[in-house]
């Protein structure tokens, strides 16, 4: 027996509260939907390979170079994927209020209404120096615009839950403001629910709604 979506949520209900049922199954569907099984040569060759490296890794590992090229095919897939568990992260706001938007550039999520600007980052260390700075200046630029702006850097993966100035160190000088902040996912979602507990809510009822996908 085929199962409409709607159907399925009959049986299956998740109750998170500030996301409906619908939305949540449409969202980790698109996602699902977007992950990627396979390579072909072309987009395999797209990244350029290091045959020194290459050779490293087969002789290092004891491996063949034909196993050795399926551990790259594996994480250039890997690589892939992890960007569409970005789109979940960024575009999943959207169904839990209207009034954010995922621009097509700029930042990452924008609130006009609370203006709030958001950069999202998948760890605490993804960025180096270079890039660090340049994400402040340009949060520095959108205050100066509006003083009304908020800026976020948000990060999925914290080394703890916090919600504190970002401070950093241009030209040899530390720099800090209120409205420059650096915000753990789980303190985010508290920023956008009401619900403190939200994060955690949505991490313990996804195994559901991927079994149900």
């Amino acid at each position: 027996m085929i199962f409409t979506v709607l159907q399925v949520l009959k049986i299956t209900m998740y109750n998170l509260g500030f996301i409906s049922d619908e939305n949540l199954f449409a969202h980790v569907k698109e996602t699902v939907e977007k992950y990627r099984f396979t390579i072909d040569l072309k987009k395999f060759n797209k990244n350029l390979i290091d045959p020194i490296k290459l050779t490293f890794d087969s002789k290092v590992y004891g491996k063949s170079y034909e196993e050795t090229i399926e551990s790259e095919i594996i994480r250039q897939i890997d690589k892939s994927n992890t960007n569409h568990i970005g789109y979940f992260h960024q575009n999943i706001f959207r169904y839990i209020d209207s009034a954010w938007e995922v621009p097509e550039r700029g930042f990452d999520l924008i609130n006009h209404q609370e203006h709030i600007f958001v950069e999202m980052k998948n760890k605490h260390n993804t960025m180096n120096s270079a890039s660090s700075q340049k994400t402040y200046m340009k949060m520095q630029s959108m205050l100066i615009e509006n003083a009304n702006n908020r800026c976020l850097l948000v990060e999925i993966i914290a080394k703890s839950s916090q919600d504190i100035p970002w401070k950093i160190s241009l030209d040899r000088q530390q720099y800090g403001h209120d409205y420059i902040r650096r915000v753990s996912i789980d303190k985010f979602y508290e920023r956008v629910t009401g619900d403190s507990k939200a994060f955690k809510k949505l991490c313990e009822v996804l195994q559901r709604v991927l079994e149900d996908v």
